[in-house]
């Protein structure tokens, strides 16, 4: 089963990413995750995207349609993938297409979750990073046991610096404007569904299970 999850920073896409992953058998594919690993790596990707980085600019489109490429050729691949993060613009969902179609395979699921913008900062505003390990807080829905420590490590816990409410709102105004091609592009598609995520984790993963045909 090949799948993307679309949705705006703060709407819950890696979490679910990861529960769907384990339900389902098939790997999360991220691409900050990949990035972060191509760089460290030194691959000839890795090391276009950290020059492209170190000057200040976006990743190109050429090296994340690259990494993209490299991965879903992985064997744990072949039989689906969950895509988070990936596509983000319009050429990017016609690449992945193309891609795909040379293989003789398509996406069967595209599922853009959605939440509206002051739910989404409410979340971020609140949000707190192991800098160690990456284990996520939140202040008032799971802070750590002890301040400023993460539980899973005992690496410190900080704040994101982008993680301020009107940080938030000018990033949500930016993604809306960079993915409403692809929803327009996705819109029609019989694979395409918009799931609401507001609601607790595991009632969005239920959700999402039921949409795939694996939930009661």
């Amino acid at each position: 089963m090949n799948i993307v999850l679309l949705g705006p920073p703060g709407v819950g896409k890696g979490t679910q990413a990861k529960r769907l992953s384990a339900a389902l058998g098939i790997p999360q594919i991220s691409t900050g995750d990949m990035l972060r690993a191509a760089v460290s790596a030194a691959t000839p990707l890795g090391l276009e995207a950290k020059s492209q980085m170190q000057s200040g600019g976006l990743v190109s489109d050429d090296v994340v349609i690259g990494l993209i490429r490299e991965r879903l050729q992985a064997e744990d691949a072949r039989e689906g993938f969950i895509l988070d993060g990936f596509p983000r613009t319009l050429s990017q969902a016609q690449a992945l297409d193309q891609m795909l179609s040379q293989g003789g395979k398509s996406l069967d699921s595209i599922i853009h979750l959605t939440a509206p913008d002051d739910e989404i900062v409410k979340r971020l505003s609140g949000r707190m990073l192991c800098q160690s390990c990456g284990a996520i807080f939140h202040d008032s829905v799971n802070p750590p046991s002890r301040g400023g420590v993460c539980d899973v490590c005992a690496g410190p816990v900080v704040r994101r610096e982008d993680d301020h409410p009107d940080v938030i709102r000018e990033r949500l105004k930016v993604y809306a404007e960079m993915t409403e091609p692809l929803v327009q592009y996705y819109g029609e598609r019989s694979g395409y569904a918009t799931v609401s995520a507001v609601e607790s984790p595991d009632s969005v993963q239920a959700k999402l299970l039921k949409l795939l045909g694996r939930g009661s």
